[in-house]
Parts: structure tokens; C-alpha cells; sequence
């Protein structure tokens, strides 16, 4: 396992890439390139990211900030739900690329969980690992997701991934949803909640180390603590078998020991339709500017041409293939 950088450290790094950050969501229009050519041309990139307080939203700003330097394309990024919501607004064409777990872009293309249809998605590749990170306040009697029962829980923004592995997370310990006072909110005001002691627990899916998770640990620390999920892992592969065993290690949040936990490929998801060169473009960039992605954040530090392939049943983009194959 890795190693963390200190917050301060991706404090700095953050700010620096988000300064790359925008709200502009207009399709891009034809680059005017070569389409067997792995360069850009003009045009514009608009990439959804995440909540503004996770890996996601920094690492979307870093690659943004990226495409700016490196390429001729105008890139933005923006604050969104995540991972459902991506996915809905890359296909509707309001934005052209966007972060997603693995198991959510999985049952888009396969047209299950909260996607009643198909949808004709493609990647660019597997970047990085999402850890669950579920906390629950000490004296709320919660040492495993059983104990939810009855207990106010958030499990992440509308239409995020989170929010699939954590209702898929009741559900496998033989929960019903409506055993849980389920909150629905995004990680800040979850965060919130935890602080002023109106949420007993939290159900977070990000790359290691989450900045607000962080924020929570500081604040509150041994008033809260990790729990175990592990036991759910075998239940959780039934319904998507992209879900893996994982450990959080203990240097990642200033813990006693590792946390063992279950985890999930991120995928880059874009439409079908995206030009081959841009696709190859931006897959290269990331292989090439891999070290001043790690500066933004750490969790960069797993892109690798060899794993980028691995998106389960979500078809790579033919122009990341071939760009994955010359990097080979």
C-alpha cells in the first residue's frame, strides 16, 4: 500500500488544481484533428467530478487543469452527485467525460441498479481505487452494518455511487432500506451532521485520504471510529463481482492499525461518439503526466497503463485502447 502525503501538503496541491474548475457544461464540438492521430485539436472538455469535498472533485480539477496546459482543448470541471448523475449527464451530452465506480458504470452498461435501460457508455480507463469507508460515532452501539438498524445513517448524495454500495451494504447484512434512517446527503453536510451529533454513522466511498474524512478525524477524534464491513464482501460480489477486500492502512488517517474494508475500481466514463484521437489524447495524458497528477493527489498514484484496462464489462474507448497498447 501506499503511503499518504501530510494534509497540508494536499491542501496545496488541491487548491492549485481547482483553480482549473468550472461549471461551463457545453458539449465539445469536432476537434478539426487527425482521427488516427492520438493529438486533441480545439475544442472544449467538460468533465463532472464529484462532491466538493472528495478525490473526485480534486482530481478532476488536476486532469482539467492538465488538458489546459498540455493540449489545445478548453477543459472544465465541475462539482456533481457522482457517479449516477455522471453517468446520466455524459450520455444526455451535458458533459463529455466523468468519474464513476466501477460497479455503477457496470450495471449502466448492463441496464441494472438505477439504470432501467442500457446505456452505450465507454472508458478511458481504470485510474484508481475507491475505499468504503464507513464511521459511526463511539457510543451510537454500531460495530457492524447491523447495527444500523434503527440508527441515522448517510448514505452519500442522490444518485451517487456511495449511495449504491451503501443501500447494497444494508441490504447484504438482511436489512430493508426503511430499517435505516437513511440521510442522503453530500459528504460536507454528512460531515456536519456527524459534528453536531445528528448522524450516528456514514457510509463513504473515496480514494485514500478523503480531505473531509480527514477533517472529521481531526475534529472529532476518538469520539468516532472505522468499522469492520469485510463480512458483507462475499454478499457484495454476488450482486457485482468488481467489489474486492482492501484495508485502509493506518498511516493513511493517523490510525492505531489498518482498517480492513472492501473497495472498487474508478473508471472515466465517456460516450461512444467521442473522436478517437481525443480519447487517446487523454488517456495518454494521464500515463504521461501521471507524477503531476500524484501531486494533486495521491490516490494518482495507481494509474498504470497495465491496470487501466481492467473496466470489467464497461468497453474500453477504441482510442484509449490504442493509446494503452503503444504505452505497453
Amino acid at each position: 500500500m501506499r503511503r499518504t502525503t501530510t494534509l497540508t501538503g494536499l491542501t496545496m496541491a488541491a487548491a492549485l488544481a481547482l483553480s482549473a474548475c468550472g461549471g461551463q457544461q457545453d458539449r465539445s464540438g469536432d476537434s478539426g484533428a487527425d482521427a488516427e492521430s492520438c493529438e486533441t485539436g480545439q475544442g472544449r472538455l467538460n468533465i463532472a467530478t464529484g462532491n466538493s469535498t472528495g478525490v473526485y472533485y480534486v482530481i478532476g480539477g488536476g486532469l482539467a487543469k492538465l488538458v489546459n496546459d498540455k493540449t489545445d482543448l478548453q477543459a472544465s470541471s465541475a462539482e456533481t452527485g457522482a457517479s449516477v448523475q455522471n453517468i446520466q449527464q455524459v450520455v444526455a451530452g451535458d458533459y463529455d467525460a466523468g468519474f464513476s465506480l466501477a460497479d455503477t458504470a457496470a450495471d449502466a452498461v448492463n441496464g441494472t441498479g438505477s439504470f432501467s435501460e442500457k446505456q452505450d457508455i465507454r472508458t478511458l480507463g481504470r485510474v484508481y481505487d475507491n475505499y468504503t469507508q464507513v464511521v459511526v460515532r463511539k457510543g451510537a452501539d454500531i460495530d457492524s452494518v447491523e447495527d444500523f438498524k434503527g440508527k441515522t445513517i448517510s448514505t452519500g448524495s442522490p444518485k451517487s455511487g456511495t449511495e449504491v454500495i451503501a443501500n447494497r451494504l444494508i441490504e447484504s447484512a438482511g436489512l430493508d432500506l426503511k430499517d435505516v434512517k437513511r440521510q442522503r446527503l453530500d459528504l460536507t453536510k454528512t460531515v456536519d451532521g456527524m459534528k453536531d451529533g445528528s448522524i450516528d454513522g456514514l457510509v463513504w466511498s473515496g480514494g485514500l485520504p478523503t480531505p473531509a474524512i480527514t477533517d472529521l478525524l481531526t475534529s472529532m477524534g476518538d469520539d468516532v471510529e472505522f468499522i469492520d464491513i469485510t463480512g458483507q464482501l462475499k454478499d457484495m460480489q454476488e450482486v457485482n463481482e468488481v467489489y474486492e477486500e482492501a484495508s485502509i492502512p493506518a498511516d493513511t488517517y493517523d490510525l492505531s492499525e489498518d482498517v480492513p474494508t472492501i473497495s472498487v475500481p474508478n473508471v472515466i466514463v465517456v460516450r461512444e461518439d467521442m473522436e478517437d484521437n481525443v480519447a487517446c489524447a487523454l488517456t495518454t495524458l494521464m500515463i504521461d503526466e501521471k507524477d503531476a497528477l500524484v501531486q494533486v493527489h495521491p490516490a494518482a498514484e495507481e494509474i498504470d497503463a497495465e491496470t487501466m484496462t481492467e473496466t470489467g464489462p464497461v468497453p474500453l474507448h477504441d482510442g484509449s485502447e490504442r493509446a494503452l497498447e503503444e504505452a505497453k
